[in-house]
């Protein structure tokens, strides 16, 4: 199956890193700002861009190490049955995150766009852990025309 990856550094500590991952306010400084749902194992995430968007549930959490969501909403259909988890690793004074989408049935042009858009939201995550400013949706870059 294959797996969207990616991996940037922050200069910031793996607790605040975290915090921008595990809770509302956090997530809404980089992704969507319309999230809801951020909590312990079990919760259900809701982002929304525009009024639709993906669901997941969190799967596991290390504090400071590890984040893993599954996808459990019905849209976008490809994403059904996808993870995504971010790996944090403290070295040489910045957290590095390993991020991946996996489980994917299959590459696509929607894969492709998607792997671009994560990469774009690291960059905003990387932002706003650093300057206090991220670009989250709907601010966000838009790498296509019919954003």
């Amino acid at each position: 199956m294959p797996h969207i990856f990616h991996r940037v550094g922050i200069k910031a500590s793996a607790s605040e890193v975290y915090n921008k991952l595990t809770t509302d306010k956090g997530l809404a400084e980089w992704w969507t700002t319309d999230t809801s749902g951020a909590g312990g194992v079990g919760s259900i995430i809701k982002f929304r861009f525009n009024g639709g968007g993906p669901d997941f549930e969190v799967t596991d959490l290390i504090p400071d190490k590890l984040v893993k969501w599954k996808h459990s909403g019905s849209m976008p259909e490809d994403w059904i049955g996808t993870e995504i988890t971010f790996q944090l690793t403290h070295k040489d004074n910045q957290t590095y995150i390993l991020f991946s989408h996996s489980g994917w049935k299959d590459q696509s042009d929607f894969m492709a766009h998607c792997s671009q858009k994560w990469a774009v939201f690291l960059m905003s995550l990387k932002d706003v852990t650093e300057t206090g400013t991220g670009n989250p949706f709907p601010t966000d870059i838009h790498i296509d025309h019919d954003e």
